[in-house]
């Protein structure tokens, strides 16, 4: 190998493409005319006997496999939609051409064949090669044939390689293509319309979360990467739009685990004149519909357990979920009695909560979270922890919220939106007191959104939902780097001696 750091050439395969290039060889060509894809074949082709097809296919793809028995070689050529087994004769080629073939093309490469279509003695519908091309020389090996890929940190930092060497991977991303492709086309049969709101942003909101901070050097003006495009798809709504939405890549400067990813997908949608209400019916339709369409089923394992996204969907309020799973009435007992059952248990957060509403969410944390398997929305927040959802029309110190967990996650989270100009302001202000305090998750105020409010927004419903743990759902993945292309990882430092396995610990 070479030892340029971070580098997986060949030193063979590189000597081996600077001979073909100084003979003239021309080893990346522009363009190749393909008429059939592997899996094309396979079906147009699929009552054909050992005779040859009369009329001739071409196929490009990797090369994966390479079978020498002298005069004759087996190959196996991999496109998108799969593998075709080649049959490669000297007498076919010419004795130049096989010549150049079995020297010079190797397993990783890709290349074109021309040729016809037969069945094997064994039943393989198979390729019987007239000519072949070499479309681009590799010269980085591929995983050996018969372990693959192995390393979970290398599949993640090399997912081009995973991709190569792993079919379930590619299944797992064709399906999120296909989830957010039925995502769109369901909002959009719904009436709603898509819309692109700022990723850089000059006060960041819609979430408490830590951004990332960046600058603008013309600009002179410090900026964030977004944590939510909230506060923006709600300016649409104050504006007259009144079915929006938006597929937005957000950043959160969080610790990185099997369920959190700093940059991560999510949906966004708002409906005026609905409220929370509406949003769960939404979300329920709308996820087991997802589900639906890209399993097939309204039941699948995840993580051992049967999940069924039939409807309707479990509803319970977390008053009602805290007493029933901890027996934790919190009207009943004083803030201090609420500290001393949080102390016990050594419930994170105990220390800073003051408040029922916060030991509230504490508890409900603690307690009832993880075992929320089956879909369920929980609803009715305390106001402390939504300073964006309006409050409750009958439960004071509550607002209409909800959240939808499944498996144990949190997967959407909805509210009945907070269009009172004055209110927004003064939830504003207490969160900024939070973050002046120290609270790194705390929402800025933004001004500018208070002062849209003041023009009128409709009575809005609104929800996002995490299409990362949407797909974990829909695929059965237990860690969000196996449903992200390119997940965010721990940098190596080349020439030091520790292994990736190493530097991710």
């Amino acid at each position: 190998m070479t030892e340029t750091p971070g580098l997986n050439f060949d030193e063979q395969k590189v000597h081996k493409l600077k001979e073909l290039q100084e003979s003239g060889v021309q080893v990346y060509p522009w363009h190749y005319e393909r008429t059939h894809h592997a899996a094309d074949i396979k079906t147009i082709y699929s009552e054909i006997t050992h005779e040859k097809s009369d009329e001739a296919v071409s196929a490009a793809g990797r090369l994966y496999t390479k079978r020498s028995h002298g005069k004759t070689v087996f190959a196996d050529l991999g496109d998108e939609s799969g593998k075709i087994q080649l049959y490669i004769r000297k007498n076919d080629l010419g004795d130049e051409a096989f010549a150049f073939f079995s020297k010079n093309i190797d397993t990783g490469d890709i290349v074109g064949v021309r040729g016809h279509v037969f069945r094997t003695k064994v039943g393989e519908i198979s390729i019987w090669v007239d000519e072949i091309t070499l479309l681009s020389k590799a010269i980085c090996p591929l995983p050996e044939k018969y372990h693959g890929l192995t390393k979970i940190e290398t599949r993640y930092r090399q997912r081009y390689l995973d991709l190569i060497t792993n079919d379930e991977a590619r299944a797992i991303f064709r399906t999120r293509s296909r989830i957010i492709s039925h995502l769109r086309s369901y909002l959009n049969n719904e009436g709603f319309m898509e819309y692109e709101t700022p990723t850089i942003q000059p006060i960041y909101g819609g979430a408490n979360a830590r951004p990332f901070t960046t600058y603008h050097n013309y600009l002179d003006q410090k900026l964030y990467l977004r944590i939510a495009p909230e506060l923006y798809l709600k300016r649409l709504i104050v504006g007259g739009f009144e079915k929006v939405f938006e597929i937005a890549k957000n950043f959160r400067n969080e610790d990185i685990d099997t369920h959190h990813n700093p940059e991560f997908t999510m949906v966004e949608i708002y409906s005026a004149y609905e409220d929370y209400n509406d949003m769960m019916t939404l979300t329920e339709d709308l996820i087991s519909s997802i589900i639906h369409e890209a399993a097939g089923t309204s039941e699948i394992v995840f993580e051992g357990e049967v999940i069924t996204y039939a409807t309707p969907w479990r509803r319970v309020s977390m008053e009602e979920v805290v007493l029933d799973a901890a027996g934790i009435d919190i009207h009943a007992q004083t803030v201090e009695e609420l500290r001393g059952l949080a102390e016990k248990e050594r419930i994170d957060g105990w220390e800073e909560a003051g408040t029922p509403g916060e030991f509230l969410v504490l508890f409900f944390e603690h307690y009832v979270e993880p075992t929320l398997i089956q879909p369920t929305f929980i609803y009715d927040f305390p106001i402390e922890n939504s300073p964006l959802a309006k409050k409750h029309r009958t439960k004071p110190g509550f607002t209409e919220r909800f959240e939808l967990f499944i498996a144990g996650m949190e997967i959407a989270n909805g509210f009945s939106e907070l269009n009172d100009p004055l209110d927004q302001k003064a939830r504003f202000e207490e969160q900024d007191a939070r973050r002046q305090r120290g609270d790194l998750e705390a929402q800025m105020i933004d001004y500018d959104f208070i002062n849209a409010l003041g023009y009128g927004m409709p009575p809005t419903g609104g929800v996002g939902i995490g299409i990362d743990r949407l797909v974990m759902l829909a695929t059965g993945q237990n860690s969000i780097k196996e449903v992200i292309l390119f997940p965010s990882m721990k940098p190596i430092r080349f020439g030091d001696e520790e292994s990736e396995e190493e530097a991710s610990e």
